[in-house]
This record gives structure tokens, sequence and C-alpha cells, in this order.
């Protein structure tokens, strides 16, 4: 698939989960054993007090980190979101800017957009927007933002270095980037490599851990730091729709599953914009 195909893909991909309304299999627990938003949420690093001080229906178990955990946001500071999804860490970002603050998220997807303002409005946020766009093309102005976040979004994307060109542009002098990501230690086997929804679900579009950070440096940015890092389990014995589909495929073998499960790290990355 081209660029274009694999976006597409992307795009109807997460348009399904926000039309049903969680990244597994929404919030019964039933069908997906431990795996609801909430449970996700605190496996991959969220508190209690920040899952419960959100909105309804805007935590869809979709991280792979919290980016907000190191990025002490203050009274005041204006924070981009790349791939805000349903909204989720927009309104923790809310929460800590305070009414003199600003948060924007950008997202692609139409359904995802809908849900977030629904639930914007609904939780009465005033200080956050939600705007329709790529993260390679970011619509915000030059020099806006104090903060960009991202969590589990910029693998996706069929051009990181641009994303990161895009993020620098859009940050003050000084700025902070933040932001979860999934990356790999090794290649991912060919079969992995090559199936559409393993990419969907931020496994076949991930970089090497090394190379994600060089297009970070490529693009700018200086202080590049891996702040955390962990495994990171796809998976393979409890699976979500995605992975299952990744997994059932006729061309990808157990062991080539448990291979892209061994090779997919979770990292948490720091970054700052010169200050000229």
């Amino acid at each position: 698939m081209n660029d274009q195909e694999i976006k597409g893909s992307v795009r109807q991909h997460y348009a399904s989960i926000a039309r049903r309304g969680g990244g597994c299999c929404g919030p019964a627990p039933s069908c997906c054993g431990a795996a609801t938003p909430v449970a996700i949420g605190k496996a991959v690093g969220y508190t209690d007090a920040e899952l419960a001080a959100v909105p309804d229906g805007s935590n869809l178990g979709l991280g792979c980190g919290n980016p907000l955990a190191l990025a002490a946001l203050r009274p005041g500071d204006v924070v981009v979101d790349l791939g805000s999804g349903a909204g989720f860490d927009c309104f923790l970002a809310a929460g800590r800017v305070g009414p003199s603050g600003r948060v924007i998220g950008v997202d692609m997807t139409p359904e995802m957009l809908d849900r977030a303002r629904a639930n914007a409005a609904r939780d009465g946020a005033g200080n956050v927007e939600f705007r329709l766009g790529e993260i390679e093309n970011l619509p915000v102005a030059d020099g806006t933002a104090d903060v960009v976040i991202s969590n589990c979004v910029i693998n996706l994307s069929t051009d990181k270095p641009r994303v990161f060109r895009e993020a620098l542009r859009v940050l003050k002098p000084g700025g902070r980037l933040m932001v979860s990501d999934l990356v790999l230690d090794r290649p991912l086997p060919d079969s992995v490599a090559r199936s559409v929804a393993a990419y969907a679900g931020c496994i076949a579009g991930a970089m090497l851990r090394e190379d994600y950070l060089a297009a970070i440096r490529g693009a700018g940015f200086v202080d590049v730091e891996v702040q955390a890092e962990s495994g990171y389990e796809i998976g393979i014995a409890d699976a979500d729709d995605t992975e299952a589909a990744l997994l059932d495929a006729v061309e990808t073998t157990p062991a080539d599953a448990q291979a892209a499960a061994e090779a997919v790290r979770s990292v948490r990355v720091s970054a700052r914009k010169e200050t000229r």
C-alpha cells in the first residue's frame, strides 16, 4: 500500500474505534478480560486521580504511556496534542494549564473530533479546542505552543521526520516536546512489517529507537532524551481486534508474532526547541 492508502486505513480504523467507544472492546470487561480503557491507562502510567479527572468517553485505552508525567505544565501554558483522539490527554492538560492556558488537540479523524468536542461541551472545558488536521501539516501557527505532546500516534505517520519538523515549528523558542510512543529495538519480521493491521495497531509503523531519536534531532530539537522505556505487550494472550487480525493473518506465524512482541518498546521522550 502507498502512503495515502495506509493513511486511509488508519483513519478508517480509528473512526471505528470512535464510534464503538474503546480501543479494545469498549468499556465492558467481559469481552477483553482486564483490558478496559481504565486498566490500560493504569498499565501505561496514569494515576487513579488522572483517570477519574477526565470526562466519560475521553479515555479510549489507546495510549502507550503518559506523556504528561514529566511535562511539568504550568498555569498559562499553551499545549498542542498531536493525534488527540477523544481528548483524554487534552483534558488532563487543560486542568493543569488552567483558565489562563489553552490546549489545542489535532486529529485527522472526524469521528474522533466529534467525540472529543462532545466531551468538551459536556465537561464545560472552555480552554480546550479540537482541530481537524494531519500531524504532518499542523493547523497551528508558528510559535504557538509552550509544550507539544503526543501519545502513541507519531508511529502511525508515514513521514515521522516531517511530524517532528512541524512540532518544532509550532513551538515557541525554548518550548518542550514530550511524547509517548512505540519504537523497535530490532527490525520486525517481514510478515508483520507488511501487515496493514499491524500498522493501524501501532506496530508495523514503529521506527527503530535510534532512528526515531535521530529524526527528532534532525528536525532541530536539542536535549533529546529517553525519560522512560519498557516492554510493550501487543496482546498475544489477550488480543484486541487489531492484534487479532495480525495474528490470524495466514502469512504471520506464531514465531513472527512473538518476535514482533519482543521487538516493540514503549518510550517516553523529551526534547527542547532552542531559545534564540
